[in-house]
């Protein structure tokens, strides 16, 4: 009888079980990435990023919000970056007397220009991007031709998932 039992429960344990990992399906595609496009580059981060619209992002977002996107993080950049160049070159100027100090106000401001540009994402991604199965995200990549490091704009998408049923 207990033989019986076991049976039964192993049995119910199987067909209760009815989704396997087969079941289950999540492709993501690789992420999008936006590198720089100005000529001026501060502690890493460019003076713009391009506005061409990604053929990853066709059947995903309409290229008019993704360009609006891109020229808020853009306008930023426009309004911060010539005060951390000035701020950069008097730094240099001053470097040799102040041993380095002089610097900190052009690393403090570069932090403050990242984490505007980071705000503006969340915002966007909050009002926006999630719902459509996108993130985006400031992150530093190292550079193709050299070993320096620089700021890129990532686009991952969210991965969905989703069950397939057995015939």
């Amino acid at each position: 009888m207990a033989d019986l039992m076991d049976a039964i429960y192993e049995e119910d344990d199987e067909e209760n079980d009815g989704l396997h990992e087969e079941d289950y399906l999540s492709m993501v595609p690789d992420p999008i990435i936006v590198k720089g496009a100005g000529h001026v580059t501060v502690f890493g981060l460019s003076n713009r990023f391009d506005t061409e619209f990604p053929s990853g992002l066709a059947a995903k977002v309409a290229p008019e919000e993704y360009k609006s996107t891109i020229s808020r993080v853009n306008s930023i950049l426009r309004k911060t970056l010539p005060v951390n160049v000035k701020w950069l070159f008097c730094g240099c100027i001053c470097c040799c007397c102040t041993l380095g100090c002089s610097l900190w106000p052009v690393i403090c401001l570069s932090k403050r220009t990242k984490h505007s540009i980071e705000k503006v994402l969340d915002w966007e991604n909050s009002h926006l991007y999630h719902k459509l199965g996108l993130h985006w995200v400031l992150c530093k990549q190292r550079c193709d031709s050299s070993n320096m490091m620089e700021y890129v704009l990532k686009i991952e998408f969210i991965p969905k998932v989703s069950i397939l049923k057995p015939d």
